[in-house]
């Protein structure tokens, strides 16, 4: 890809392209209470262009609730995402706060349609609230990891375009609480196509996210580090649009099917819609159940979880896409090998659970059992219909195929060149159980890095 930089105007200040800069092991760690007021920032981007370019421009500053992410582990996200937010000290170039995260643009421009025009998708980071001007950097990066575009701009808390929310009489729940706002990891499960009357249906439909959630490990013996809220926001009318069908309905986040013109991807890129409706309540990681009986969703790293919420494989999908948001776990399925993959050769995948070899120590080399064959030869077992009859193997064969690691060819939607840690996981396939042994691990890292200092 090309890179672009932008200039947005006289107070905003221009950094270059190319890689990602991490001053932060230069700079002895920031102590939270030093630079930061217990608030949250909230920054709306538009990230735009098209499959050659990105851009980013800033379109507006939200001062929202009690600041519910880390106090620790400020400097480094611990992955890296397909971008990432830093808050610099504008003197010393000190990375005070840095997170990473994905979009769904980064996602679009893989697809035909951006070849063809370009289009516009909106963002919300979120950082705590500065104590003192700060530098805010955006970068995008590319298949390679390399920086693609950037921006920096200047904040200060006393800024009077800084919009204040105030709490927006939206109902909320809360339907787990683990620990306090700073110390638990904490989700918002948002309402979407559910009209007033149907507010007790979502209630019952969040508890229900609730319950897959924690019916998996390692969130099972993990769920003290976690607090749940439902928001109930009513919309109009009930359930999604459905544009192949000419079905438009008016719902508190314009949900939709054929995202990308696929029938089943029920995706919303209104997402300032969404945090304007959660408002000042505290979170971390937004999960918003659509009211509707078809397949559908998805998970964004850093960004969304969205899922219909009565289709029957609502459970195991929902976890599977959290795997995706919260975890930054990769698809391990593949179709057959395309044109344009998003794991390119010469590049290490951030993702825990894929890798191209590029840089296999840095993923689960070390779980190998010694002398496995890289790469590794699959069962008997695996060269069937495994989802097709896997109702039917002994609870031996199930673990054969879910917990002998190894690196087994084809993931992230490619046959060849793209490996995978088991035969079968909860990130490959419906009907497995469980999160592989490197998935689980992956999980419990993210955990810790939020919850442990």
């Amino acid at each position: 890809m090309k890179a672009y930089c932008w200039f947005l105007g006289p107070m905003f200040l221009l950094a270059a392209c190319g890689t990602l800069r991490h001053s932060a092991a230069a700079s002895p760690a920031p102590v939270f209470e030093e630079h930061f007021t217990d608030s949250t920032l909230r920054l709306d981007y538009v990230f735009c262009g098209d499959s050659n370019h990105q851009a980013i421009y800033l379109q507006g500053l939200v001062k929202t609730g009690p600041w519910a992410g880390r106090r620790h582990n400020l400097q480094e996200p611990l992955l890296r995402g397909n971008g990432q937010v830093q808050v610099l000290d504008p003197s010393s170039g000190a990375v005070l706060y840095s997170n990473s995260f994905s979009t769904l643009f980064q996602e679009w421009q893989d697809y035909e349609e951006a070849r063809n025009v370009p289009k516009a998708f909106e963002n919300c980071l979120l950082v705590p609230f500065p104590k003192h001007t700060v530098r805010v950097e955006v970068a995008l990066t590319d298949r390679h990891g390399k920086v693609s575009s950037r921006i920096s701009h200047i904040v200060s808390p006393d800024d009077i375009l800084i919009r204040r929310l105030q709490p927006n009489g939206i109902e909320t729940r809360t339907l787990w609480e683990g620990g306090p706002i700073d110390g638990a990891i904490d989700i918002a499960i948002l309402s979407e196509g559910y009209t007033a009357s149907q507010k007790e249906q979502f209630y019952a439909d969040a508890a229900r996210a609730r319950d897959a959630i924690f019916a998996h490990s390692p969130f099972s013996e993990r769920a003290g580090d976690f607090s749940i809220r439902a928001v109930f926001a009513p919309s109009q009318d009930s359930g999604p649009s459905i544009p192949h069908l000419g079905q438009w309905h008016n719902t508190l986040t314009d949900s939709h099917f054929d995202t990308f013109y696929s029938e089943r991807y029920l995706t919303t890129s209104s997402l300032q819609k969404v945090h304007d409706a959660l408002g000042t309540v505290p979170f971390e990681h937004i999960i918003v159940l659509v009211n509707t009986p078809v397949y559908g969703g998805g998970g964004i790293y850093n960004s969304i979880t969205i899922m219909g919420s009565s289709h029957p494989t609502f459970d195991v999908v929902l976890v599977h896409e959290f795997g995706h948001a919260f975890g930054g776990l990769a698809d391990e399925y593949f179709y057959g090998d395309q044109a344009e993959t998003p794991y390119p050769a010469d590049t290490e995948p951030w993702e825990p659970n894929i890798t191209t070899l590029k840089d296999f120590a840095s993923k689960w080399k070390d779980m190998l059992p010694a002398g496995t064959p890289i790469p590794t030869p699959v069962d008997d077992l695996e060269k069937i219909d495994v989802r097709r009859v896997w109702h039917t193997f002994t609870p031996e064969q199930k673990a054969l195929l879910n917990l002998k690691v190894g690196v087994y060819e084809g993931a992230g939607y490619m046959e060849h060149g793209v490996y995978r840690p088991v035969q079968e996981c909860r990130m490959k396939i419906n009907e497995c159980e469980s999160f592989c042994p490197v998935c689980t691990r992956a999980l419990n890292r993210m955990i810790d890095y939020y919850t442990r200092k």
